[in-house]
């Protein structure tokens, strides 16, 4: 349908703003760095199916998006940062367009096809535009890759579930798409995904006829057991002792690492950012059950966000990125509150229910008009190389800020809510070059220079006893730690560089009393001074050249 093709091609151009451009802006984070590195051991040492990181087994997470990541590396270049997301954020591109289709398929039953479309296009883009979706997206590790198979495997399971055509095609690819969500991250979206949705859609439409899809629902299971569990079954053939002693570690994680209480995900729509009003009040189901276009479908998603949260709530170990699931069936839930908004606040009265619309959407205005103020409050102290990105992004938000208050006085609300993915995309274009302002560390010195160094001096380099990713990373090779297992490796060479941490200074210096040691620089990669209450010692080290002293 040509309405239906408009809207997939708005998605796509959107979705390229979003996701892709300035790519490589921001510094590579520590879950990113554990990726790029194992990426970088696959394509220089051929750790393919046994991933390393710094040489030592990374089987905690399954292998695929790291692969996805080093076949883009070896395309475009293994220090290219840009090329090692860019998986990530084709797969969260793939992810809203099928969430589209996903969003078009549970509203097609007794309703109108235009405002099928518009809900699910309007749901789309909310989803794109959520705060943790957009980070997971530019974000080169596994969330996005796991949440985004299993949306792929969702919807041809729907279709399964619903249509009598094409039943074995559709248990196939569902398999396929749930075996790379378990080769991603394990069973994660399975538990928060893929689990809330078969039990919100078994009550709301029942698994009608199940009889006749018994056997291709089988076929589902087979083909997602096999793909799921194949580098499994390899790397414990391969290296058993490894896996077994990662898997106990990882499963105590679940008990006793970042525990919180169990009402901590209770904020989860807040994770939608700047949706996080029109989210909270989708989800009052007695106010707005009797105001959606789809009654059925909108009690659908409700079911499958609280079943998401209340899924994740039972595990004891908590963070924050972990509620990224939520948001998926999240934003289908509050596209049938911003549908309802378009349709029939032009004719709303009760101030209770427009108070909390005009508070939403003028709020962005308002951030949008002080931009320049506050903006350059926050940035002066390293705008001089970045004047031209502030200026595009300060006119661009005011521009966007004062046609928010134009059409919510005009109880616009369709424009206001295009005006409010136009600042998400002015922030992408324009802002994300402005993160060279706030790196304003005197001594920022990269891990890379010391890798020059050891060229030009022609000497081992060593770190005494933390394996911090975003240094191993920026080092640009793996580096041998002289402190494991509760003993000191003495180097076997007569001089040799060591990097330690400042927790560590005292320990190291009694661990070489018998050498000569002298400090060389230190290598800072904190994006603010010492002086910061951000600054990290993980991302701070002392360089000594430490020198054998002759009997």
């Amino acid at each position: 349908m040509k309405s239906d093709n408009n809207y997939l091609w708005l998605l796509a151009l959107i979705c390229a703003t979003i996701f892709f451009v300035n790519l490589g802006s921001l510094p590579v984070n520590i879950m990113e760095a554990r990726n790029f590195i194992t990426a970088r051991e696959m394509l220089q040492d051929g750790h393919w199916m046994l991933p390393t990181i710094n040489g030592e087994p990374r089987y905690q997470k399954p292998p695929l998006p790291t692969w996805l990541t080093a076949f883009s590396a070896a395309i475009f270049g293994i220090k290219e940062v840009w090329a090692l997301r860019l998986p990530a954020a084709i797969m969260a591109m793939g992810l809203v367009l099928v969430f589209y289709k996903l969003g078009l398929k549970i509203t097609s039953e007794n309703n109108p096809h235009k405002q099928n479309q518009k809900y699910a296009f309007l749901s789309a883009l909310i989803l794109a535009t959520s705060f943790y979706i957009v980070a997971s997206a530019r974000d080169g590790q596994w969330d996005i890759y796991t949440h985004a198979f299993m949306v792929f495997s969702i919807y041809p399971l729907i279709k399964l579930f619903t249509e009598k055509a094409h039943r074995y095609r559709n248990a196939m690819l569902a398999g396929l798409f749930f075996g790379c969500s378990f080769l991603s991250k394990g069973p994660v979206s399975f538990y928060a995904l893929l689990l809330p949705f078969l039990i919100s859609f078994g009550i709301v439409y029942r698994y009608k006829d199940f009889k006749s899809r018994i056997l291709p629902t089988l076929v589902f299971i087979l083909v997602a057991i096999i793909v799921s569990s194949w580098w499994h079954f390899y790397t414990l053939m391969f290296d058993k002792e490894a896996v077994l002693e990662i898997t106990k570690n990882e499963t105590s994680n679940w008990t006793s690492y970042e525990t919180k209480p169990f009402y901590y995900y209770w904020s989860f729509f807040t994770q939608s950012g700047l949706w996080t009003i029109p989210a909270f009040i989708a989800l009052l189901y007695p106010y707005l059950k009797s105001r959606v276009f789809d009654k059925k479908a909108y009690l659908f998603t409700f079911l499958w966000t609280i079943g998401s949260v209340i899924l994740l709530s039972i595990i004891p170990e908590k963070k924050s990125r972990y509620l990224l699931p939520v948001l998926i069936p999240l934003a289908l839930n509050t596209g049938f509150y911003i549908e309802y908004l378009i349709r029939s606040f032009s004719i709303l009265k009760n101030k209770k229910e427009t108070f909390p619309v005009y508070f939403s959407f003028l709020l962005i205005g308002i951030i949008g008009i002080a931009f320049p103020i506050g903006g350059y409050y926050f940035l002066k102290d390293g705008l001089d190389t970045n004047w031209f990105w502030f200026i595009a992004l300060a006119i661009s938000l005011v521009t966007i800020g004062v046609l928010i208050f134009r059409f919510m006085f005009k109880k616009d609300i369709e424009k206001v809510f295009y005006l409010n993915i136009a600042f998400i995309v002015a922030i992408m274009i324009f802002g994300l070059p402005l993160v060279n302002a706030i790196i304003v560390n005197p001594e920022y010195k990269p891990m890379s220079d010391l890798k020059q160094w050891k060229k030009n001096n022609a000497l081992s380099v060593y770190e005494f006893a933390d394996m911090t990713p975003e240094l191993i990373w920026d080092y640009g090779s793996k580096m041998v730690v002289l402190f494991e297992d509760k003993q000191v490796t003495l180097p076997s060479e007569n001089k040799f560089g060591v990097t330690v941490s400042e927790d560590n200074l005292d320990f190291f210096k009694r661990s070489f009393k018998d050498y000569k040691v002298e400090e060389q620089t230190k290598y800072d990669m904190n994006i603010k001074g010492r002086d910061s209450r951000t600054h990290k010692n993980r991302l701070y080290r002392y360089f000594f050249l430490v020198t054998k002293i002759s009997d």
